[in-house]
């Protein structure tokens, strides 16, 4: 196989490579409009006067398509429209005139939404807001297309308060959400709703779906599966099964994806073959099956994953109406470059990455697999295909994986074999459900023996997941490492295409340039020092890197163990130790000086540091005079009614303030 020789290959590329560009250097709207004109009318130009085989050509078309992908991602920079909120005087107090655009997960503590804004005060404005809703006896849980009137003012939405975090700010910004509103359910009107999506008509449908699916015979668990395989609806699954499937390496199973539109295009083309019979009957099949697919998509929430998947397979459907011998690379080729073409966004997806990664890798290793071993009998023959699909699956979003998740579950292959065969069997059953229970008459026996089913695969991944000795977490894997990784992979395949000398010798230079990588990383680990102040409510946390070990001083061993595994991965340390906090510190040029409730200091100090822990009462104004600090910490182990005295105390003695609760860490110079 020889990709590059696809035209729709070299076009998606082209539009990444104009993606990525956009993102890092982000230009203005008009520049972009700017440059795609000039290149356009290069192009016009080069149509009429070239060759459409020559050079020139093939170049500026290639440009042309760079600096497209460069535009659409600034177009889709909610900012870059006049008409965006941010682009406004909105901070203080106000009336917000929003409807809501998608329910997202609950907390303990708030119901959660995106909300699109319909006026603000009532000026007519556009943009996304996170919208939490604090949980009392008053609190109606909203539905998509409510619309809704809600006095508050608008907050950013919090950033990570310790290193390594995963930062949820950085994420809503990728989906064009930039602030958000926290408010109690006293706070909302709702309001009269005139126009209904499409979307809010698909959720509506749905939630009836669950809802005559909660009075039939399914537990608690399985009914949570149900809804996350039909109805892509993962709200409900407990997080311990959830971590199972992760573990068993088969989390793709609960993600309304390419797996299940596949089987689902496979289904529908054999339930549909005699329409073949009718006159124009292919042509038939083919719209019919396009609309049950995108149907099913949007009964299902239109995910981004949805999107992507019944994209492609909408693609594949086209090739299969054709019977032509249509290359698959060809075929998702042209289905990413559509999807980035309407939504470029979706190319920082990890979701879009992890996706393609795996698919473009099964296209391109299964062949050399199937060369590997050629099995003589029917069963031994499915298992190698199933392993051996797997396994080029697994390789093609390793890398992603050990970059985003840090764990690889060695196993993966056998919850797969277990579970994959019947998946068809599961989606085809599950639909057949689905469709009887929005009529009543779904039969008792089928519910119970559906429920079984759903039952066993969720006992068979739970089993997968506990055999811990086969399960890799915890791997340290950097950016450099992600990139080197696929660089090997490209250049495995390309000396299983053709086995020369050259190529080994780039394969095996790949291999030393990536275990070069990891040895100066744990040198460059083992020769760090660096003194931290972590954010913990109602608890001081210093920590002390010296090398690859790590001690951490803090009065309380209820120490956030997620936090402190993100900093032990991504700063490689090998070593933790626990000691209890002490009254001063003395790092590099740093004097610290702690001063708990009890309000003790020792006097005849100057040039310090000093961290305020525990609200103690003491005279800080007087403080100041007696020791004139060079800054004043304050941690989460402090009252915020104190925070906010001390603050002003220091602007009014301008004295540095720093506050964790708001600013973050803080790292000692």
């Amino acid at each position: 196989m020889k990709p590059f020789h696809y035209i729709s290959v070299k076009l998606a590329l082209c539009l990444i490579t104009g993606i990525l560009l956009g993102n890092f250097l982000k230009p203005s709207l008009f520049n972009s409009m700017l440059f795609l004109g000039v290149f356009l009318a290069l192009l016009t130009f080069a149509f009429f006067k070239a060759k459409r085989n020559s050079i020139a050509f093939g170049v500026i078309s290639g440009l042309t398509v760079i600096v497209l992908g460069l535009f659409l991602i600034t177009k889709s920079n909610p900012k870059n429209n006049p008409n965006h909120y941010t682009n406004t005087e909105n901070k203080h107090q106000n009336v917000w005139h929003v409807k809501i655009s998608e329910v997202l997960r609950p907390t303990n503590f708030s119901q959660r939404y995106i909300a699109e804004i319909l006026s603000i005060n009532p000026t007519k404005e556009v943009g996304k807001l996170l919208l939490s809703i604090q949980i009392d006896s008053s609190t109606q849980v909203l539905h998509i297309d409510d619309q809704i009137l809600i006095n508050s003012t608008l907050e950013e939405i919090h950033k990570p308060l310790n290193p390594y975090q995963f930062n949820y700010s950085d994420y809503m910004n990728g989906l064009g959400v930039y602030h958000q509103l926290q408010c109690t359910a006293k706070n909302i009107t709702l309001t009269q709703n005139p126009f209904i999506t499409s979307k809010g008509i698909a959720a509506n449908t749905r939630n009836n779906i669950i809802g005559k699916l909660e009075v039939a015979n399914f537990g608690n668990e399985e009914l949570s599966i149900i809804k996350a395989l039909l109805l892509g609806q993962r709200h409900d699954i407990d997080p311990e099964i959830v971590s199972a499937y992760k573990n068993a390496g088969a989390i793709h199973i609960l993600a309304l994806s390419g797996l299940h539109i596949g089987i689902l295009l496979l289904l529908l083309q054999f339930l549909l073959k005699p329409l073949e019979r009718l006159p124009k009957g292919r042509t038939l099949k083919l719209v019919v099956i396009v609309v049950l697919l995108w149907g099913f998509a949007v009964l299902a929430g239109l995910s981004d994953s949805l999107v992507r998947a019944v994209t492609m397979f909408t693609f594949v459907a086209y090739a299969l109406y054709l019977n032509r011998p249509t290359s698959t690379f060809n075929i998702l080729a042209l289905s990413l470059f559509f999807i980035l073409l309407i939504k470029p966004i979706l190319l920082f997806s990890v979701g879009l990455q992890m996706s393609y990664a795996a698919v473009f890798s099964i296209v391109l290793f299964i062949p050399y697999f199937q060369k590997l071993w050629q099995p003589k009998y029917w069963i031994t023959r499915k298992i190698w295909q199933l392993m051996s699909v797997s396994i080029a699956a697994q390789l093609g979003v390793l890398p992603i994986s050990l970059f985003y998740f840090h764990q690889f579950p060695s196993l993966f292959f056998i919850s797969n074999l277990l579970i994959i065969p019947f998946l068809g069997l599961i989606l085809g059953l599950g639909i057949l459900v689905i469709f009887l229970s929005i009529f009543n008459i779904l039969p008792p026996f089928l519910a119970n023996w559906y429920n079984a089913i759903i039952h066993v695969m969720n006992g068979i991944i739970k089993w997968v997941s506990t055999q811990e000795t086969f399960l890799y977490s915890e791997i340290s894997f950097d950016r450099p490492q992600l990139i080197l990784g696929y660089v090997i992979l490209i250049l495995l395949l390309s000396f299983l295409a053709k086995k020369s000398f050259k190529r080994v010798t780039l394969l095996l230079a790949s291999l030393i340039l990536f275990q070069g990588w990891i040895v100066y990383s744990h040198w460059k680990a083992s020769t760090k020092e660096s003194l931290i102040l972590w954010h913990q409510n109602r608890n001081t946390i210093l920590i002390h890197q010296l090398g690859k070990k790590i001690t951490s001083f803090s009065n309380h061993d209820q120490i956030h163990k997620k936090v402190l595994r993100d900093y032990r991965i991504a700063e490689r340390i090998d070593t933790i130790r626990q000691k209890k906090l002490q009254n001063n510190y003395t790092y590099k040029n740093n004097n610290l000086v702690l001063i708990d409730s009890l309000g003790i200091y020792p006097k005849n100090l100057s040039s310090i540091t000093v961290l305020l822990t525990q609200s103690p009462e003491i005279n800080l104004d007087r403080f100041i005079k007696e020791t004139n600090p060079k800054l004043i910490l304050a941690d989460g182990s402090n009252y915020k009614s104190a925070i906010a005295g001390w603050k002003r105390t220091c602007a009014k003695r301008k004295i540095p303030f720093y506050y964790t609760g708001t600013e973050g860490f803080y790292t000692f110079d």
